[in-house]
């Protein structure tokens, strides 16, 4: 192996450590005893391990509550964000209708405004058809994203049109062509699209703390932020709530990042 090589690997190899650091760190506190990461210099590993820690977010602060709020909400928001969404982006990649263009090029160009400005909006129309406080407010910007439309359009361009005419020709309608080749086709994008959604429900602050004013419907960041205004010392609580916000999302990409790659790299950005 040539020098340069050993050296790019290194480099790679500090790189990535150094990225990881925070998050290894993190969890081994998470397994500190109570005051324990407040000693100087840091404890690298703990001394004592304990899981006394998750027990009190478990049986004493109701974070398995506020896990199952976070994992419906997500599975909700990504299941309901790929039925609407990719029969969409489908129709303005594949078919043919009025100012089709166009639209799709006001669509593209709201991607600009930041999701803030609509904010305030969104909350005043849902307090009007009295979805404060629901799960069906909660979901509603996850609905339809002009981010996955865009994804799902650039990859459905792909799909040949001789092979969609040939169904049609063959008698299919275009129903049966869209459960038959389309779908099957675009599955590395409905993954990436779906995993995208999940992990932006999952990691959502801010939408969840302004719609929803039950405590008992909190998701895992809400609760995990609530939580830190009455233990703000307790480092090692703190850093076992973040590990049980971050694993599972972080479990499920290293599960899906090869259905991820393909999708990224094999049509989402063709057009």
């Amino acid at each position: 192996m040539k020098a340069r090589d050993i050296a790019l690997n290194v480099g790679v190899a500090i790189i990535g450590l150094l990225v990881l650091f925070p998050l290894l760190w993190m969890l081994s506190v998470s397994f500190m005893s109570t005051g324990e990461a407040a000693n100087f210099p840091p404890p690298l590993i703990p001394n004592r391990w304990t899981l006394d820690h998750y027990r009190d977010l478990f049986v004493n602060q109701g974070m398995g509550r506020y896990m199952v709020n976070s994992l419906a909400l997500a599975t909700m928001a990504t299941g309901l964000a790929l039925l609407f969404t990719v029969p969409a982006g489908y129709a303005f990649a594949k078919l043919r209708f009025a100012g089709r263009d166009r639209l799709f090029q006001l669509l593209i160009g709201a991607l600009v405004i930041p999701a803030q400005i609509g904010t305030l909006p969104l909350f005043l129309m849902l307090k009007s058809m009295g979805l404060v406080n629901t799960y069906a407010g909660a979901l509603v910007p996850w609905l339809a994203s002009i981010f996955g439309l865009f994804l799902i359009r650039q990859y459905a361009l792909s799909i040949p049109d001789e092979m969609l005419e040939a169904a049609r020709i063959d008698g299919a309608s275009e129903s049966q062509i869209f459960r038959r080749i389309v779908l099957p086709t675009l599955t590395p994008i409905l993954v990436t699209l779906g995993l995208f959604v999940f992990l932006g429900s999952w990691n959502d602050f801010l939408w969840p703390l302004i719609i929803l004013t039950d405590q008992s419907n909190y998701t895992l960041p809400v609760a995990l932020a609530a939580l830190s205004r009455e233990h703000v010392q307790d480092v090692e609580l703190m850093m076992a709530g973040a590990v049980i916000t971050v694993a599972p999302v972080l479990i499920l990409f290293l599960a899906l990042q090869r259905f991820y790659i393909r999708g990224m790299l094999a049509g989402s950005v063709k057009g």
